[in-house]
């Protein structure tokens, strides 16, 4: 039987289609599938590169695994240290040993999807991670914005961009609760104020560690404000100072209370005018030591022992 020239031009022109269709169907699937991969720096400066959205997260410390469950991936936490106890049902997760003590077999063995480190990891964990095929992102926030900075990095790398923004959004309207009644003061309505960190030797938090930042934007005067870091500051130095407010940390475990104890009870404090006008106050060590979302609860907890005519009463 012999074909027409139309049928013959018709089944071409069907084949052209089909192979057109066939081509757009290949480019759709190329531009779709695959995992998809950023690069980020992290707040150590170094350039990683995320491949997918971790779905099996390890954290090294309790602020990045409370930054975690404050984003709501807490289903995706498969493993914390010994410390991380906030929110409560992290203590059903397996422990991976010490903050500054991991098991790095035990992470390895996990097979995660991405590490959360802190800068005191970078010497040796970070390395044996990364040698093992571990992606690793190192947070390591110094103040109150780089704590905002560690959560909105954490929502871009998990896929968690929105949880993120709100919790920013939320913590920084907070913060300029404070500052917005703190801002104005004169130096005389900022009452001298000195954290503690241990009694023997006194150790104290300076002008550029978080606690002094907390100091300031709480309208205080931090005795320690020209010393850097968290500095040892001698009996008669602080004497000196006359310190009008004086605040340290209470907690859990061997000597946790030892800075409130000090501030509260040594006979050599008796005359400061914190202790002659009761100015004596403790704050949770998990709120203040940790750069996560609690900090802004510390920073509210300063501010009511500093100004409690402006922010109610403190402990």
């Amino acid at each position: 039987m012999k074909t027409s020239k139309r049928t013959i031009i018709a089944a071409a022109m069907l084949a052209i289609v089909l192979m057109a269709t066939f081509l757009a169907g290949c480019a759709g699937t190329a531009t779709t599938t695959g995992p998809t991969a950023m690069t980020v720096t992290d707040q150590v400066g170094r350039t990683v590169t995320i491949t997918g959205t971790p779905q099996r997260i390890i954290s090294l410390a309790p602020s990045n695994t409370e930054i975690l469950y404050a984003l709501g991936l807490g289903d995706r936490v498969i493993a914390r240290t010994d410390y991380d106890n906030f929110p409560p049902e992290v203590t059903d997760k397996p422990s991976i040993g010490g903050f500054s003590t991991p098991n790095i077999e035990q992470i390895v063995s996990m097979n995660p999807d991405l590490v959360l480190a802190t800068d005191l990891h970078l010497g040796q964990v970070v390395p044996q991670l990364e040698q093992d095929g571990i992606t690793v992102i190192c947070l390591s926030p110094q103040n109150l914005q780089q704590v905002l900075d560690s959560i909105t990095l954490v929502g871009k790398v998990t896929g968690a961009e929105q949880a993120a923004n709100d919790l920013v959004t939320s913590m920084q309207k907070r913060i300029d609760a404070i500052t917005a009644k703190t801002k104005d003061l004169t130096p005389d309505e900022k009452p001298r104020t000195m954290y503690i960190v241990w009694p023997d030797p006194i150790m104290v938090g300076s002008g550029d560690t978080l606690q002094g930042e907390l100091i300031e934007k709480a309208g205080g005067t931090n005795i320690a404000q020209d010393l850097s870091g968290y500095a040892t500051m001698n009996l008669e130095a602080v004497l000196a100072a006359n310190p009008q407010v004086m605040i340290a940390s209470t907690g859990m475990g061997e000597g946790a209370d030892a800075g409130y104890q000090f501030i509260q009870s040594d006979d050599r404090l008796a005359e400061t005018d914190a202790r002659v006008n009761g100015r004596i106050y403790a704050v949770d060590q998990d709120l203040v030591s940790r750069a996560g979302p609690r900090i802004v609860d510390a920073l509210e907890a300063f501010a009511q022992a500093i100004h409690p005519e402006l922010f109610g009463s403190g402990n």
